[in-house]
């Protein structure tokens, strides 16, 4: 399945590269800032949400920076959320394209995810200013990050063909996936530290893959420390469990998108 899969995207590179570019261009078209929002969002977003939540809810983490801690969990769970979110519709918003030429369907959600993936990596600009700005500083176990941004990737694509499936024969999951997104955002330690929960619970949230990534993520960048090896198992295996899974999922189904435009 993996290698008709990689078969099939080197097949289509050329059109995959397209796609990516053509949301690339649409989503800054006739903006003044263009590409410049990709760097001051985050920055913006991270600012008013650290005033919020260290000021107004006295959120804190024992021994490291908070802006960084912050950041570093929206930086990962905004990818998520966007490419998956992105990726969802990306099948039913190419019926009209699928009707006239053969696609490979699959190019659509995998094109989503790696759009935002752009913008992703422009997010870590202002990420590694603020590391630089904190005296948090950079050390060799950032080598490792990209361990966590393909894990993160993977898990992402895994979910979209799943999102993307669904959404074809149930248009209300366009409404039901915000919630879940809203409720994920929560049961992620983003804002806050996960020893502020309740010990009992506490494993119960390490069931998260986002958590899972996101903390080898903070492991690297706050506490200069390379990640366990049970990290880099548990985050590979659950990115590739997922990946597979929405691969089974997408082909399963695909031949039946054509019946429910």
């Amino acid at each position: 399945m993996l290698k008709s899969s990689y078969q099939s995207i080197k097949k289509y590179s050329f059109l995959l590269q397209q796609l990516v570019s053509r949301d690339f261009k649409v989503k800054y078209k006739r903006s003044v800032l263009g590409i410049l929002w990709s760097l001051l969002y985050p920055i913006l977003m991270m600012t008013v949400m650290a005033i919020v939540f260290s000021n107004v809810f006295k959120f804190s983490v024992p021994g490291v920076n908070y802006l960084v801690y912050l950041l570093t969990g929206l930086t990962f769970f905004n990818y998520f959320s966007e490419a998956s979110n992105l990726a969802m519709s990306s099948v039913v918003g190419n019926f009209s394209l699928i009707n006239k030429v053969y696609i490979p369907k699959y190019i659509f959600p995998l094109s989503k995810c790696l759009f935002v993936g752009i913008n992703f990596f422009l997010t870590l600009i202002p990420l590694y200013i603020v590391i630089l700005l904190t005296g948090t500083g950079v050390n060799v176990f950032h080598l490792l990050l990209p361990y966590a941004f393909l894990c993160l990737f993977l898990f992402t694509v895994g979910i979209g063909f799943i999102l993307s499936t669904i959404s074809v024969f149930m248009r209300d999951m366009f409404y039901i996936y915000g919630i879940i997104v809203m409720i994920w955002t929560y049961l992620t330690p983003i804002m806050y530290d996960i020893s502020m929960i309740s010990p009992s619970l506490q494993f119960l949230f390490k069931l998260n893959p986002l958590y899972q990534y996101i903390n080898f993520a903070r492991e690297i960048i706050l506490f200069h420390q390379c990640p366990t090896l049970a990290s880099f198992v548990v985050c590979g295996v659950s990115a590739l469990v997922v990946f597979l899974l929405g691969i089974f999922v997408f082909r399963k189904n695909q031949d039946k998108f054509i019946y429910y435009v």
